[in-house]
């Protein structure tokens, strides 16, 4: 089991709680982002650098997660993609997306996207909170904890 961190959107509290569950847990995780950033010294994180672009980084990920993987992600396209390859997918929120909930969440996504395009303000996301952060914590405990026992 590894866990993919789609790096360039994720939250740096995100990243500082996978951080120390790498190492708590001895699982491999790999950053994939398309600009530099720090990570910290281990054997067990790793940072792949793609070239910049649209959804690049996402699909990289998709070309390298396993069936079994943790992916963490907001990108509800690449949620699909993962999902579709065996892997687990988990938000920087705290919500996790599988094969029940993915479909649904990437129908509402693309809806939004064609009324943004034709020119409808929807909002975006709000900021990242202490509520976000604790959701994210809990359930990535949650399910590390049924992904290891499988």
């Amino acid at each position: 089991m590894q866990i993919w961190v789609d790096a360039d959107a994720c939250p740096v509290e995100a990243k500082e709680i996978l951080y120390k569950v790498s190492k708590r847990l001895q699982i491999q995780m790999t950053l994939v982002a398309n600009q530099m950033m720090w990570i910290p010294k281990s054997n067990l994180i790793h940072f792949e650098l793609v070239k910049a672009g649209a959804d690049v980084a996402d699909r990289r990920i998709v070309e390298l997660v396993s069936v079994g993987d943790l992916v963490i992600s907001a990108d509800i396209p690449l949620a699909a993609n993962a999902v579709a390859r065996g892997a687990t997918v988990l938000d920087p929120r705290g919500e996790e997306l599988n094969a029940d909930n993915v479909g649904s969440r990437l129908a509402a996504r693309n809806l939004m996207d064609e009324l943004r395009g034709s020119g409808m303000e929807t909002g975006g996301p709000a900021p990242y909170s202490a509520r976000n952060k604790q959701d994210f914590a809990n359930q990535l405990d949650r399910l590390l904890t049924k992904l290891r026992g499988k």
